[in-house]
């Protein structure tokens, strides 16, 4: 902190400073928190062996991705946002 303040000043973001950290912000996309994560699990399961086996398998399991996970990321997605709201 004593060399960042320096340099930054009252722009300093960090769980540690004035402006603290949001809650979860790295975290503010649904791509960010569930999809890639959620896919990468999913298509290494397979274990493509070339780009095109990689896209394929992709393109699969986005498309088994059922409608009642999806409500529930958004509902998830929701009070994240809320969260980030309340804590201004």
């Amino acid at each position: 902190m004593d060399v960042l303040r320096p340099l930054f000043g009252d722009r300093l973001i960090c769980r540690c400073a004035d402006t603290p950290w949001p809650h979860r912000s790295p975290d503010l996309s649904i791509c960010d928190y569930f999809l890639w994560g959620y896919l990468k699990a999913r298509v290494y399961e397979h274990k493509p062996r070339t780009l095109e086996d990689l896209k394929e398998a992709i393109r699969v399991e986005v498309a088994e991705i059922d409608r009642a996970m999806l409500e529930r990321v958004e509902t998830n997605f929701q009070e994240r946002l809320q969260k980030c709201i309340n804590e201004n």
